[in-house]
Parts: C-alpha cells; sequence; structure tokens
C-alpha cells in the first residue's frame, strides 16, 4: 500500500549541500554584522603610543613625589545641575591650611567606558583658594575627575578620582 500522497521527497545530497550552505551563511553573516557593530562602537585606545607612554613614565613619578612634598589639601564637590550639566567647586589649601591663590587649575570629567564622553571643565578662581567651573552633557553614572593645576606654565598637582554622579 503505497499513499504517495504522504510520501515526502526524497532526501539528496543537492539539498543536504543547500541546508549546509544556507546555515553557514546565516553564522557567517550574523558573525560579519556583529564584528562591524562592535568596530563601530570601539571608543579606541587609552593612549595612542605605548612606547611614548613609557617614556613619560618616569616623568609622571617625579612629579607625584614633588607634588607629595608640597602637603596641599585639594577639596573637590561636584554635582549634576539642570540639563545635563555638572557644576565642580574646589578648595585648595597648603600644608598649613592656608588657602592657595593664583593657580590655573583645569580639570576633566572622563567616561570610563567611552572617551567620547569626556568633558574638560574650565576652573577660575571666585575667591581665595577656591576655583569652581561648570560642564555640560554629564549624564548619571560613574565618571573619572581629573584635576590638574599650573603655576608658571608647570604642573605642580594633579588628582584622578572615580565619582559616582546620580540623577
Amino acid at each position: 500500500m503505497n499513499n504517495s500522497a504522504t510520501a515526502g521527497k526524497p532526501l539528496t545530497g543537492r539539498a543536504v549541500l543547500i541546508m549546509l550552505v544556507a546555515f553557514f551563511g546565516v553564522v557567517i553573516g550574523v558573525n560579519l554584522v556583529m564584528m562591524l557593530l562592535a568596530i563601530d562602537t570601539l571608543p579606541g585606545t587609552d593612549v595612542d603610543s605605548a612606547y611614548r607612554a613609557s617614556l613619560a613614565y618616569e616623568r609622571e613619578i617625579q612629579a607625584a613625589h614633588e607634588q607629595d612634598t608640597l602637603h596641599w589639601r585639594v577639596e573637590a564637590h561636584i554635582e549634576r545641575g539642570a540639563a545635563d550639566s555638572a557644576n565642580i567647586r574646589i578648595a585648595v589649601r597648603d600644608s598649613k591650611g592656608a588657602p592657595l591663590t593664583g593657580l590655573d587649575f583645569s580639570g576633566r570629567l572622563e567616561r570610563p567606558t567611552d572617551k567620547r564622553a569626556d568633558r574638560a571643565i574650565v576652573l577660575t578662581e571666585i575667591e581665595t583658594g577656591i576655583y569652581k567651573g561648570r560642564a555640560e552633557g554629564i549624564l548619571a553614572g560613574q565618571w573619572n575627575l581629573v584635576l590638574e593645576g599650573d603655576t608658571g606654565g608647570k604642573r605642580v598637582f594633579r588628582s584622578r578620582n572615580r565619582v559616582m554622579l546620580a540623577d
């Protein structure tokens, strides 16, 4: 009893080949799409040249030792403002607690996961030893606050601290 209505087509070598090519074509296509998306969203490297960064390392160590001998106290307060902005206020005191004036302070808010979101902060001295600045485009989350103080064109202070900014 042969029922031709229920019998399917026989599985041929050609059909198996088409199924294998289709399967691996889908796998390779998905891998290519994921690879392109990963490359497009890659924020980049932390430094452009590891060699130049290694040459500057010894100078950074020396600058850190010089900074430690000053015994300065730098207190920073940062808070998010309206329209995705951040306000920063720093107080700078010497080893005896006297406010330091006449320094050129600058700052940066760096996103640990995406360098494209980094924002520079211009800090101006609003009173003796008190510096204030504002940055735009600051979303809630973790940031690195980098502060640098210069006098006479020479950097005399640098700090890098992780901060959490809430909504």
